[in-house]
């Protein structure tokens, strides 16, 4: 006893916790890092850097607290898909299957597929893109990068693959180098992110909904389910899984802004662009050699991220509908459609940005199909995490499901009018 009580007296102090060096904080962030940060990052994709390109050179920084309430609706969305995954064992495919009526699963995972393979094209062309400003023509990059990403996801497993996609986003920190060059009004950018902004013309409000609609796409929620299962992920791992979706998304729409600042102080006012491309270009001029080579270089990152997980999205929401074996780890044997809709889509988008296809109209027609399929993946996401029966405690709580609702009414509202204007604007009524 005596002992025990000089024991307790003695007791030497709890040591103090260790200090977070830079290193280990870098480790922790690679252990957090999956499918939330690849499926976040793939959204700043050849379109959505264009678009955010546009917003700077168009309206300079008055865009900016517009994209930091895109912030918050991103990470809500892919929180859920993520908390799906990983409590449920299933993806986002898988669980609409079984909760709601085949038809509209169909419906809503062949828009999926078609949007997907337009977005495919619009990616090699952006690879293509990126190294003909580095003064290669695209017919000799494009067909090896199609190569190199196909392989990757056949020969690889999940991990791998992962690490993979993981290096490639390392390609966005070329866009905040690019932002310093171009010397911005950071009074006017503070000012600009804490305080609204609107201006009431048709020009903006379109703008603000290509922002949301290119920042919360439906194949980046269906990716961060179905990446969360094919990781093998369990219940237990849902604080870092969740993590990873914060971070992930939060990490994308910085380098969002860092793109809107980075043209807005080098070219604002100067009117919409059209392309990524274009955008580099028109920067050299303003901030420099440098500046349109870090431009090129996130473009490049960007593209390829994208190339790999936008038909890989498509190709386990058709997996997971159809009920069918699919894994990046698996074979072509053990998973023939999975794999085989992954290479029909990495061909046939390789094959089209070849040809002197007009790639903005391409996209304008994909933007028609995710304006379709957006709202209709939101609701399935919000009614699947306000399920007690799917996810038990875990469903969404009063509180969460209200700011859930409210995100999700906004977007899919944004979304709409998008779908509204482009088909208007086709038959001449815009």
């Amino acid at each position: 006893m005596t002992r025990d009580l000089d024991t307790a007296t003695a007791a030497p102090q709890a040591p103090a916790p260790a200090r977070r060096t830079g290193w280990r904080r870098l480790t922790m962030i690679a252990a957090v890092a999956g499918p939330g940060l690849v499926a976040a990052n793939a959204g700043n994709d050849a379109a959505g850097i264009a678009t955010y390109a546009s917003a700077g050179s168009q309206f300079t920084y008055g865009t900016l607290f517009f994209m930091v309430l895109v912030t918050i609706a991103l990470v809500m969305v892919q929180e859920m898909a993520v908390r799906l995954g990983a409590h449920t064992g299933k993806g986002l495919g898988a669980l609409i299957r079984e909760q709601f009526s085949l038809r509209l699963t169909a419906l809503a995972v062949s828009c999926l597929l078609l949007a997907n393979t337009g977005l495919v094209v619009s990616e090699f062309a952006g690879i293509g893109a990126a190294f003909e400003l580095l003064g290669v023509p695209k017919w000799a990059v494009i067909p090896p990068a199609a190569v190199l990403l196909w392989a990757l996801v056949l020969f690889g497993s999940y991990h791998w693959a992962e690490r993979i996609f993981l290096i490639m986003s390392l390609a966005f920190f070329a866009y905040p180098i690019a932002m310093i060059l171009g010397h911005p009004d950071w009074g006017a950018v503070g000012h600009h992110l804490v305080v609204p902004h609107i201006e009431p013309n048709k020009s903006f409000i379109l703008l603000a909904v290509a922002l949301i609609g290119t920042t919360v796409s439906p194949y980046m929620q269906f990716y961060a389910a179905a990446g969360v299962v094919d990781r093998g992920a369990k219940p237990a791992d849902y604080p870092l899984i969740r993590a990873d979706a914060i971070l992930g998304a939060v990490f994308a729409c910085v380098i969002s802004l860092t793109i809107i600042i980075a043209t807005a102080s080098a070219i604002g006012g100067t009117g919409p662009l059209d392309s990524a491309a274009q955008a580099a270009e028109a920067l050299k001029p303003v901030a420099g050699r440098n500046a349109e080579l870090l431009f090129a270089l996130g473009l490049l990152g960007a593209s390829a991220l994208a190339g790999a997980v936008v038909p890989l999205s498509a190709s386990y929401a058709i997996g997971e509908a159809a009920g069918v074996e699919r894994s990046v780890s698996r074979s072509f044997r053990d998973a023939p459609l999975f794999l085989g809709l992954f290479t029909a889509q990495i061909v046939l988008g390789a094959t089209v940005a070849m040809t002197p296809v007009d790639v903005i109209q391409l996209l304008i027609g994909t933007q028609v199909l995710q304006g379709l399929i957006s709202p209709i993946v939101l609701v399935y996401l919000l009614v699947l995490t306000n399920r007690r029966s799917v996810l038990g405690p875990a469903a969404n709580g009063p509180r969460y499901r209200v700011a859930a609702t409210a995100v999700v009414v906004g977007v899919a509202a944004m979304s709409t009018i998008l779908l509204v204007q482009t088909v208007a604007d086709w038959f001449g009524l815009g």
